[in-house]
């Protein structure tokens, strides 16, 4: 590798970590922020099961609220809601990439999209079961009471 060379420099910089040229500073982590909160306008903007996360995701502190949680409840709740807004970033950002890396079909390129949303089905269902496991015996208790 030639240290003169500015690409050898830039594989050592990512593979390491080293010699960031860029200072860390008040400005840069709040664009930082900025593009991360642009990330997710766009994820809402572009994915109708983003939706559908959001609005479970309001029922389920709703439903939690009401139900006065436990603080090591809500910590249940907040992770599981926090799994399936992650997985559905991550999917929505492969998706992004494949697309660019691949605007004809490609099958691997569907295996690949394929497997990202099975993640989020995966990190959906998981949610969904502690949501019930949770919230389960809340709900049961103030049906019995209201009866």
């Amino acid at each position: 590798m030639d240290p003169t060379d500015p690409s050898t420099h830039m594989i050592r910089h990512f593979s390491l970590g080293l010699d960031d040229p860029r200072p860390l500073t008040l400005a840069a982590r709040i664009q930082s922020f900025r593009c991360a909160a642009r990330g997710v306008r766009l994820m809402l903007r572009s994915q109708h099961n983003a939706w559908l996360h959001a609005v479970a995701s309001c029922c389920v502190l709703i439903v939690g609220g009401l139900c006065v949680l436990t603080a090591a409840e809500w910590c249940w709740i907040i992770l599981a809601i926090m799994a399936v807004w992650t997985a559905e970033a991550l999917n929505t950002a492969l998706e992004f990439l494949a697309d660019a890396a691949a605007p004809e079909f490609h099958p691997f390129v569907g295996y690949a999209k394929d497997v990202a949303a099975g993640g989020v089905l995966i990190s959906a269902m998981g949610s969904a079961i502690v949501g019930v496991l949770v919230l389960g015996p809340h709900v049961l208790r103030s049906l019995r009471s209201a009866l």
